[in-house]
């Protein structure tokens, strides 16, 4: 069912409809250094957190990927491929987005982004505390994966 809500013009009074739906994002597991990727969030929420951000209007899935990694990493991204789609309404505290999420290896400098307080690189095992957004259960799901546990994404 499509959230919407009613208002009315304020210079002819017609009575109009707007529909909330949700928003297009994407997360990048980016394998570097024998570990992944976390960067450390300035702005709310708070707390480490896999490269990504909005997919702009016209920008494909991908490209907005590849354009996120090398805006909060400095990397560039190599053998990007979809990893799975997460569309929990409650994902990110701000609003409903749905998170297209990648796998790609990470080729260059490693640096923090303007965006940024903080970057690393961590193993499994080592991941630190504080983790935004649902992505404790991608980096999870992720882990899982590439020990063999999951073969394919399945709805939980």
């Amino acid at each position: 069912m499509a959230a919407k809500e009613s208002f009315v013009c304020p210079v002819c009074g017609h009575v109009m409809e707007r529909y909330r739906n949700p928003v297009p994002t994407v997360d990048v597991i980016i394998e570097y250094d024998h570990g992944i990727v976390l960067v450390e969030r300035k702005n709310p929420p708070l707390g480490w957190a896999l490269p990504g951000g909005f997919v702009d209007y016209g920008e494909t899935v991908e490209r907005a990927a590849a354009r996120e990694a090398r805006e909060e990493t400095g990397l560039v991204l190599e053998n990007l491929q979809m990893f799975h789609v997460y569309s929990d309404p409650s994902r990110d505290p701000r609003m409903h987005t749905i998170t297209t999420v990648f796998t790609a290896s990470g080729t260059g400098a490693l640096q923090a982004g303007d965006d940024a307080g903080g970057i690393g690189v961590f193993a499994e095992g080592e991941l630190p505390e504080a983790i935004a957004f649902d992505h404790s259960r991608i980096i999870e799901d992720y882990f899982a994966f590439r020990r063999g546990e999951r073969k394919g994404m399945t709805c939980r």
